[in-house]
């Protein structure tokens, strides 16, 4: 099961300390749009994770946004409004868009860590790139159809491991 098996559980993006990833050795953090930055039911990410970034930025860490979002148009305007590059169709679990985003930022998957709300995408790809993963709780129930199935298998996969609140 390790590949399903994030490095951190988190209860947001904003409770992730970047002290902490730095002394790591992290110096790049890619990023999920939907649920992870930008709750499902709404078209922008809330202040505290607006603040957050600016925090990773002027810490001198090396931000993208890889989303498997199939509106490009939401992905890009996002990005753009959250000062972040992205990728969408990210296709994850493939790793393919996360070696893309590595590629492109000039990091190595030892350097990054990639922080989703999703188990069987976000941190399967994450895991399958030899990234480090930091699973996030949703910061929404509103999913689509699909995604509300794989939260079934999820939490009872996640029922043993401990949030950091």
């Amino acid at each position: 099961m390790r590949i399903f098996s994030p490095k951190r559980y988190v209860a947001s993006v904003d409770r992730i300390d970047l002290d902490e990833l730095w002394a790591q050795g992290k110096r790049a953090i890619m990023l999920d749009r939907d649920n992870t930055l930008v709750p499902r039911d709404r078209k922008t990410a809330p202040a505290e994770i607006c603040a957050w970034l600016d925090r990773a930025r002027d810490k001198g860490f090396a931000l993208y946004m890889v989303s498997n979002n199939w509106h490009r148009d939401q992905v890009m305007r996002s990005a753009s409004e959250l000062g972040l590059d992205a990728i969408s169709h990210a296709m994850k679990p493939a790793p393919f868009a996360l070696r893309a985003a590595l590629r492109r930022m000039g990091r190595t998957a030892e350097e990054a860590v990639l922080i989703g709300d999703q188990l069987y995408t976000d941190v399967w790809a994450g895991n399958f790139a030899g990234v480090d993963t930091i699973l996030v709780k949703p910061q929404t129930e509103v999913d689509l159809w699909y995604t509300q199935i794989f939260r079934i298998f999820e939490r009872r996969a996640l029922r043993d491991l401990t949030c950091e609140e």
